[in-house]
């Protein structure tokens, strides 16, 4: 199961057809389980232009699963503890909503489809994050 970053979903929804948005293509094609959270959710439908785009992506994201955090406040903790990890070996993740992500993402062993260094980055120092 893969979790796809608003990152991907951004470009697929442009139409860009280079790596790695041309993954979407091939998840979509192998009926691979793909789902969002509310962080991406948020992040896409703010970026509406229009009433109308706002429709047709809340159509079409609400079909997708959504995943959570488990642990309650102790995944905040978690996801801070990621980001104090990453600072450790001179990291910076620019993005709370980033680390979120990711402790979703390892707290539900799924995936991360993305085009954004901040996962790149954090995969360096947490290896359990895994990168699709």
């Amino acid at each position: 199961m893969i979790i796809i970053d608003t990152s991907i979903l951004i470009g697929y929804f442009k139409g860009i057809e280079i790596p790695p948005y041309d993954k979407m293509d091939f998840i979509i094609d192998n009926d691979i389980p793909y789902g969002i959270d509310n962080h991406i959710y948020l992040e896409l439908l703010q970026g509406s232009r229009n009433e109308s785009e706002y429709d047709i992506l809340r159509e079409y994201l609400s079909t997708l699963p959504f995943y959570e955090l488990k642990y309650g406040k102790k995944s905040y903790e978690n996801a801070a503890q990621l980001n104090i990890k990453c600072r450790e070996h001179g990291i910076t993740i620019r993005s709370t909503i980033d680390l979120i992500i990711a402790e979703i993402a390892l707290e539900n062993n799924l995936y991360i489809l993305h085009n954004d260094n901040d996962y790149t980055n954090m995969a360096k120092i947490i290896t359990e994050l895994k990168i699709y």
